[in-house]
């Protein structure tokens, strides 16, 4: 579920494909192929490498790999705009209600703050995992070719 598009140069441009996860978890058929080997007296053969995700795949064959693209929410900032919204609600809360001469206002604060920012952390870990279910479901395949970095 690729689409190439041709650059300007006329070679087709690969999808970004930096942070996927494989699809199934496993290795490609790509990357189990054997890969060429030099023998230090010069002769070169064959040698199946099947665990080896880290050999390079010959230069013929481009180890390609399907993965599953996605863009998942992160949890900590949507239940910490939870926790926010309900210490501003506090705030609202604690300085516009009735004086009390038993109680301070910023005690006040201090308990609606915990009756309000604990619902709006559990209701806003609630909306992440629904958003997180909605991006399970628009999740697309595509294919990764592995490169090699010599620098790194």
């Amino acid at each position: 579920m690729t689409s190439e598009h041709p650059s300007p140069h006329g070679t087709p441009e690969q999808p970004e494909t930096r942070g996927a996860v494989p699809a199934d978890g496993q290795p490609s058929p790509a990357d189990r192929e054997a890969t060429p080997v030099v023998q230090p007296d010069g002769a070169s053969g064959t040698t199946a490498s099947p665990g080896s995700a880290d050999s390079p795949a010959s230069p013929g064959s481009p180890a390609y790999r399907e993965v599953t693209v996605r863009r998942a929410p992160k949890f900590v900032p949507f239940m910490a705009v939870g926790a926010i919204l309900g210490f501003l609600a506090a705030l609202v809360v604690a300085y516009t209600g009735p004086v009390d001469p038993t109680l301070t206002r910023e005690s006040i604060l201090g308990f609606f703050t915990i009756a309000f920012a604990l619902p709006g952390v559990l209701l806003a870990a609630l909306l992440v995992l629904v958003v997180d279910r909605r991006s399970v479901k628009r999740a697309e395949r595509a294919r990764a070719q592995r490169t090699y970095d010599d620098g790194a």
